[in-house]
């Protein structure tokens, strides 16, 4: 959608990026369009939240409830649901499987802002908007829908040490590889 200059806080002017080329710099490592992503060759999908969810793979950021979800991340969320295959999803992403896989069990954390603790704490209404339920977690914990296989975690939805943040993110993961058996 535009490019942030974190620095500021602002979107920088006359700035593109293209995601795959971003994502590949990020990885340091083989990537491929998600468009060639397939149930069949993996085990789990875990995806990552951030600004680039709410903006990139959905319209989440703009259009809220009313969002449009990126048409390979819905066939992939379809795809790996009907598969039986967990989800993982962090920070914002959990969006995308409210707006997907209808009466899915999602957290992005509490549900009030707490004194600035839990500044998106809004989004949780937005997801029960969307017809899924949300569950109250805190930053370090992961919410698991056995029946769904999808986890998810809080992550930068809490404005706390970063190794809280991590913390979450590594229970998350644990959980997705635990519903993949291994």
């Amino acid at each position: 959608m535009h490019v942030i200059d974190h620095t500021k806080g602002q979107p920088s002017e006359n700035e593109t990026r293209n995601v795959l080329t971003e994502s590949a710099r990020i990885a340091r490592g083989k990537i491929s369009d998600l468009a060639q992503l397939s149930a069949a060759h993996h085990d789990a999908a875990i995806f990552p939240g951030g600004f680039g969810a709410a903006k990139n793979l959905s319209t989440f950021a703009v259009d809220g409830k009313d969002c449009r979800v990126h048409a390979d991340v819905e066939r992939v969320l379809r795809e790996f649901h009907a598969a039986g295959k967990p989800i993982g999803l962090c920070c914002i992403a959990p969006v995308l499987a409210a707006k997907v896989l209808r009466g899915v069990e999602v957290t992005v954390g509490h549900e009030q802002e707490e004194g600035g603790k839990w500044p998106y704490a809004g989004t949780a209404e937005a997801i029960k908007a969307l017809g899924a339920k949300h569950c109250v977690k805190g930053v370090t914990e992961a919410h698991v829908d056995q029946k769904n296989k999808v986890v998810t975690t809080p992550a930068f939805m809490c404005e706390t040490a970063l190794h809280h943040i991590h913390d979450g993110i590594g229970v998350m993961v644990k959980k997705v590889l635990e519903l993949c058996g291994k």
